[in-house]
């Protein structure tokens, strides 16, 4: 469901801060001499590169690692990979690993899929760390247990960096996206197309993940407050196209009608279940896939109003650059913050917030010039999303 992924401005970047850390390859004596094998070091912010790397918040603590040379040894572990929002994201990290201002960096980059069981994760990445990778970059299955993963690379050195299902710990670097903010914006969008009242049927992802959780809670949090009057009809898709369309089709043969539809990820398939149906034309709050922003685009006049958030796959690219700044012991925001994409009926674009010729399941925003990250669509397309072993 990234300035980062920097087109957008939920937690827009300001300016370059009047002192800035010390220029590439560089860090600062504290740095230089800090020991190994104790972690990170709390330090005093601004942050290295804020454009890009934007804190949370004004509350956010600064981290500082010890400062090596590259090239380093850098691995993502991925946990489910078996929906188009997956399969980009580690498309988007092999592209990324190929580029000619990242690839001098690296001496060793590794991907595997682990799916959905947490041990099987936890056990990957304690096997990087014992290998000797420098950095591991993960999108965590579950947003705890990782405590003994965390103690393992603080005595290692290794720098560990959760992005998108991220963990509930501020002892971690972590990148993401606002996802309560994305699940109140999405919340907020139908509320003022349904004016305070009507049925609405939510489809969640994949269940025991920070993301769904946080997105479903915001959500809830607009169109349950007080003087709202919604029924909310709530089925589960996965972020997946095929599960979310049976998933609506199949309350359509329960429910025959409602006044808006809210999809977490899966929404061209939710929207199609609905076309499918013969249903009106209905609000529709969305995930940024392609097939999706092709069909708002496509039906808006006839009542699809639709509002289109992204979290980018490229934050995998995002999640990659942190871990290698910090490895050169730049001074990093504990939580960094990627502005929301967004792009509504009123202002989608062929060619620039979706396109006609590429897949329908093919996820939108994935070039953030503030960060240095211009990933073309076949570029991320032409690789596979096996594992790197």
């Amino acid at each position: 469901m990234v300035c980062a992924l920097g087109l957008w401005g939920l937690s827009a970047c300001k300016g370059k801060p009047d002192s800035a850390p010390a220029v590439e390859g560089s860090a600062s004596a504290a740095a230089e001499q800090a020991p190994s094998g104790h972690g990170p070091k709390v330090v005093p912010g601004p942050g290295y590169s804020p454009e890009c790397f934007a804190p949370w918040s004004k509350d956010t603590k600064y981290l500082q690692w010890s400062a090596r040379k590259p090239p380093f040894r850098l691995a993502l572990v991925n946990g489910y990979v078996g929906n188009a929002w997956r399969i980009q994201m580690v498309k988007t990290a092999k592209a990324f690993a190929k580029d000619p201002a990242i690839a001098p960096l690296l001496k060793e980059f590794k991907v595997v899929s682990t799916g959905t069981d947490v041990a099987a994760q936890l056990g990957a990445i304690e096997d990087f760390i014992n290998q000797g990778f420098d950095a591991v970059v993960t999108l965590a299955v579950s947003p705890d247990g990782f405590d003994r993963v965390i103690r393992l690379a603080d005595k290692k050195d290794v720098i560990l960096v959760p992005f998108d299902n991220v963990l509930d710990t501020d002892k971690v670097m972590q990148v993401n996206e606002d996802q309560l903010a994305m699940g109140q914006k999405w919340g907020e969008f139908l509320d003022k197309q349904l004016g305070g009242k009507g049925k609405v049927l939510e489809v969640r992802g994949l269940q025991g993940n920070s993301v769904d959780r946080d997105r479903h809670v915001g959500f809830r949090q607009v169109m349950e407050a007080p003087g709202k009057s919604y029924t909310i009809v709530e089925v589960v898709g996965g972020w997946d196209d095929g599960k979310a369309q049976k998933a609506v089709a199949d309350a359509l043969a329960v429910h025959r009608q409602f006044d808006a539809l809210f999809a977490q990820g899966g929404s061209t398939g939710a929207i199609r279940a609905l076309l499918d149906a013969g249903h009106k034309p209905i609000p529709v709050a969305t995930e940024a896939e392609n097939g999706a922003r092709k069909l708002i685009a496509k039906h808006h006049e006839q009542g699809m109003k639709g509002l289109s958030l992204g979290q980018s796959p490229g934050l995998a690219a995002i999640a990659m650059k942190a871990a290698l700044e910090g490895l050169q012991g730049k001074v990093m925001p504990q939580m960094i913050s990627v502005p929301i994409p967004a792009a509504d009926h009123t202002t989608l674009k062929d060619g620039e917030s979706f396109f006609s010729q590429l897949s329908d399941n093919f996820f939108t925003p994935n070039e953030f010039p503030p960060c240095g990250v211009n990933i073309s669509g076949v570029k991320i397309m032409n690789e596979s999303e096996s594992d790197v072993k």
